[in-house]
């Protein structure tokens, strides 16, 4: 955390920006309070980037957009009905909440809004102490009426009110917590901790989608061990994402096998790293890092002990996949995102086998055209999957990955592997064979696809050759 005094100067250079000064004058001159609030206070604080602006105001929603209309080049109330009006301002996107003083009737998912008229009730009201800052503009004053600034220094997750009150009235704050404690290494409070462990099932009182987006934040952090490891320690991972802390097997002296659970956190973290290595300026790959943590979700139902202490998990990637759809359709992912990281679960034994199996260029073309868009990050995920100790044996395995990334540039730039076809397209299959649309056409463009995997590009007519003989031997 930056010193104070570096705090306030950032705060201060913050306040002097255009949007900030236009809305802190705006305000002033039409008699209406002003602060910057929550997170880029919190910021400010920590050293890190600011990227939202947000603000708060005794002034009501239809006030707001009064003294808004005349600097904001567009401006919208799509949360009007809670208190929010969104603007933009010299280029930057801004949001304006009324105080509030929101009341929870405890069934409803959803507070009944109500309006506030103290900037300290309004903070009160919030998730925790360190986001539970304000700047006031335009006299920059610093208010915190919950001691954020103490708990900003010590690095901990404190709820402003007692944590049942505040996990109670919004049961969504138990799992921003575990975002927080990655986002920002911060731990969590000891009364906040016993708190979520004791309220757990009150989330299922909150949306598949909000969940959702609550650990697709989560997975998004740098580093998302820390807050993996509250969401099993809490329990909350039973009730959001079982097949987590499913992965930690019971184990015996007379079974031998890896910490499933560990193995899972750790390919993850590896993949993270490769992501950094490879695409340092590309946004987080979400799909690879749900991939990795969920890529052995099927070893507990597969596992199987065997004479001699050996334990195997035959299928684990086939299971796991179908589970990966499953978890992920009910926390309601696009389909998109459910096909590419369910692929990628089922794909990722494909290249077990690869270092002394000694594919054929037939083998590496049928990996990548089974791979297809997911090439990339399936060689991303098998290499993160490498977490032996063994240094001698995990550098075999990566050059043994190195070198298919070899062959499949190879081949890729020879035959535009990325989009393998036949040689005859079902038009000219017809033609060649005098026949009409139908289940026949399939096969022989099926027959042909094989052919052209297990020989590589051929030639029209070298193709049509071998369509003939097959359709002679098969009468």
């Amino acid at each position: 955390m930056q010193n104070v005094q570096t705090a306030l100067e950032r705060l201060r250079a913050l306040a002097s920006s255009g949007p900030v000064a236009k809305l802190a004058r705006a305000f002033a001159d039409g008699g209406n309070e002003l602060a910057l609030v929550g997170g880029p206070v919190r910021d400010a604080f920590l050293g890190r980037e600011v990227h939202d602006l947000d603000f708060t105001t005794d002034a009501r929603p239809d006030r707001i957009l009064e003294l808004v209309k005349p600097i904001a080049s567009a401006h919208w109330d799509i949360g009007r009905e809670f208190g929010t009006i969104g603007a933009r301002i010299d280029g930057e996107t801004v949001e304006i909440t009324t105080y509030r003083a929101d009341e929870y009737d405890g069934v409803s998912r959803k507070p009944v809004v109500a309006f506030g008229d103290s900037i300290e009730g309004d903070l009160y009201r919030r998730d925790f102490t360190v986001n539970a800052l304000a700047l006031s503009l335009p006299e920059l004053k610093l208010v915190d009426p919950t001691g954020g600034i103490e708990d900003l220094l010590e690095g901990t997750l404190r709820t402003p009110i007692a944590p049942e009150v505040s996990f109670g009235d919004d049961p969504l704050r138990m799992l921003r917590a575990v975002r927080f404690t990655s986002q920002l290494g911060f731990h969590l409070d000891g009364d906040a901790f016993q708190a979520v462990c004791d309220m757990s099932k009150r989330i299922l009182d909150i949306s598949a989608e909000r969940v959702r987006d609550e650990l697709v934040k989560l997975m998004l952090t740098d580093f998302p061990r820390a807050g993996l490891e509250l969401l099993v320690e809490t329990g909350l991972a039973e009730l959001v994402l079982p097949e987590l802390p499913a992965l930690q097997l019971e184990r015996d002296s007379g079974h031998r096998h890896k910490d499933v659970y560990e193995h899972s956190i750790t390919v993850l973290e590896n993949a993270i790293e490769l992501e950094k290595d490879r695409h340092a300026e590309d946004a987080p790959n979400l799909e690879l890092r749900f991939a990795a943590l969920l890529h052995d979700i099927g070893k507990p139902k597969t596992r199987r002990f065997q004479p001699g202490g050996a334990v195997t998990f035959y299928g684990h990637d086939v299971v796991g996949a179908r589970l990966a759809k499953k978890r992920l359709t009910a926390l309601r992912f696009d389909n998109d995102q459910i096909k590419s990281i369910s692929r990628l679960v089922e794909l990722h034994m494909r290249v077990f086998n690869y270092e002394g199996a000694g594919w054929t260029d037939s083998a590496v073309r049928r990996f990548a055209r089974d791979a297809g868009p997911e090439l990339e990050r399936l060689l991303t995920l098998i290499r993160s999957d490498i977490t032996t100790q063994n240094r001698r044996k995990a550098d075999r395995l990566q050059f043994a990955i190195d070198n298919l990334e070899e062959r499949i540039a190879a081949l890729r730039e020879q035959e535009e592997l990325g989009a393998v076809r036949p040689d005859l397209d079902g038009e000219e299959i017809m033609a060649i064979l005098d026949i009409k649309p139908g289940p026949v056409v399939g096969e022989a463009y099926r027959l042909l696809l094989e052919y052209r995997l297990d020989e590589g590009p051929k030639s029209k007519d070298e193709a049509k050759e071998y369509l003939l003989r097959w359709w002679s031997e098969r009468g």
